[in-house]
């Protein structure tokens, strides 16, 4: 990784890149410290402190929480995000905006952009009109009031949006990861502390010692079996027929099709964890929190992952019912989001057309029946691995109490961000090492 990034900064218009990059991310990252208008501050400190909105103040960079300009951050892009890839299977015209190639998916970007602005909008709207019936506007809940607060929010959301895309376009790897990644990041240091607190502060030597062991352990652990699921790959052969043409003989050759077993990276759990936070987030507006004894906060407790796997008694064990829930999503999501990215039939059909076939396999639909088959076993694969990184620190949390933002899934989105953009930067590098090889 560090020799990648040494030379890297060694090729001017990457370096160039990298530091557009960090010029924006150091943006976000002041945006997060200014504070919107006409929201009381001492309010929000006060009322903000349930453990059930850890993930998505994680999310936000502490921006949340803060009530920063940039408080609604980039979850109402990934809320659209969501929305517009189901809608291409449910709505023809936008099913064939998919496969126009990349005019096509500039329309459906177009969409998903407006559909971000409206949903910033109507979250701002009942985060204004809920924070104004607690009393946390300053001045009460006049129009005015209202009308500041919502234009702050989705206006911090729309720039943040705009921001990812400029450093998709000028800077390196995706735009709208590389800060979901760094707000993540950012939310680190926090979480040591209060793993310190927790765990050695106060505690004898010999305690101390083996909870770093364990917490050390548990870290590297699992850093290490991300960085395996999202390298591994299964690699299917491909052997193309000689054929004539003109006086040359071409073809014969050997190749393969990569199939990565995360086929859909780190989507299927922004998704799970996007849907099961949202109700959650939304009625912490309306000053409605898991902690409190009725129904309705009973169901969203089910739905925080601060609540999983507490041992303590029947009553807190319970709530551990809404891990099934956050499975069953990420699985969904995991095979949705492939079936989008990669098509087994056009797959087929392009092999078949340029004269190739996959040994023992027949062309045409016996290939397509074959690559769904191989696709299908090494989704399940992936998506048991993506939960099984997430359930771990969470199974660890809820039986040692220890409540941080910092775990499975934050490994999980950090990892398969670095991964991709330092893929990125040795792609560029190898395209500007074959140009200076050409023009010399």
């Amino acid at each position: 990784m560090f020799k990648t990034l040494r030379n890297a900064f060694k090729v001017k218009d990457i370096r160039d890149r990298l530091i557009y990059t960090m010029v924006a991310l150091l943006v976000v990252r002041v945006g997060t410290l200014l504070p919107a208008p006409a929201i009381s501050r001492d309010y929000t400190n006060s009322v903000f402190n349930s453990d059930a909105l850890g993930f998505f103040n994680s999310l936000t960079g502490g921006s949340f929480t803060k009530m920063s300009i940039f408080a609604l951050s980039i979850t109402p892009y990934i809320t659209a995000s969501i929305i517009v890839q189901l809608l291409t299977i449910a709505v023809p015209k936008l099913e064939e905006m998919h496969k126009e190639g990349e005019d096509g998916k500039k329309k459906l970007n177009e969409l998903t952009r407006y559909l971000t602005v409206a949903l910033a909008v109507i979250e701002s709207a009942a985060m204004a009109i809920g924070f104004g019936s607690s009393g946390a506007l300053e001045g009460g809940l006049t129009f005015t009031n209202i009308i500041v607060v919502i234009a702050s929010f989705t206006a911090g959301s729309a720039f943040l949006m705009w921001v990812g895309e400029r450093i998709t376009i000028n800077g390196v790897g995706n735009g709208i990861s590389v800060i979901l990644a760094v707000n993540i990041i950012s939310r680190m240091p926090s979480d040591f502390i209060e793993l310190y607190q927790t765990y050695i502060a106060g505690n004898s030597v010999v305690a101390a010692i083996l909870a770093v062991l364990i917490i050390v352990a548990v870290s590297v652990g699992t850093i290490i079996f991300v960085i395996f699921l999202q390298n591994a790959e299964r690699k299917i052969p491909v052997t193309y027929a000689k054929k004539v043409q003109g006086r040359k003989m071409i073809g014969g050759q050997t190749s393969h099709i990569p199939l990565k077993v995360n086929t859909a990276g780190v989507i299927p759990i922004i998704f799970a964890n996007s849907l099961m936070t949202f109700p959650v987030v939304i009625s912490s507006f309306f000053g409605v929190y898991p902690e409190r004894a009725y129904f309705w906060p009973k169901v969203l407790k089910m739905l925080s992952q601060n609540s999983w796997f507490i041992i303590k008694s029947w009553g807190d064990f319970k709530y551990t019912i809404g891990v099934l829930i956050y499975i069953v999503l990420t699985v969904f999501f995991a095979y949705f989001y492939t079936s989008i990215t990669f098509n087994p039939i056009e797959v087929s059909n392009n092999m078949k057309k340029q004269g190739g076939f996959i040994p023992g396999i027949r062309p045409g639909k016996p290939t397509t029946e074959y690559l769904t088959k191989v696709l299908n076993n090494i989704i399940f694969i992936g998506a048991v691995g993506l939960v099984l990184v997430c359930l771990l620190p969470l199974i660890i949390s809820g039986i040692f109490n220890a409540n941080f933002s910092f775990g499975g899934t934050s490994i999980i989105i950090i990892v398969g961000v670095i991964i991709e953009t330092l893929k990125q930067i040795e792609s560029q590098l190898l395209v500007r090492h074959y140009k200076g090889f050409l023009n010399d």
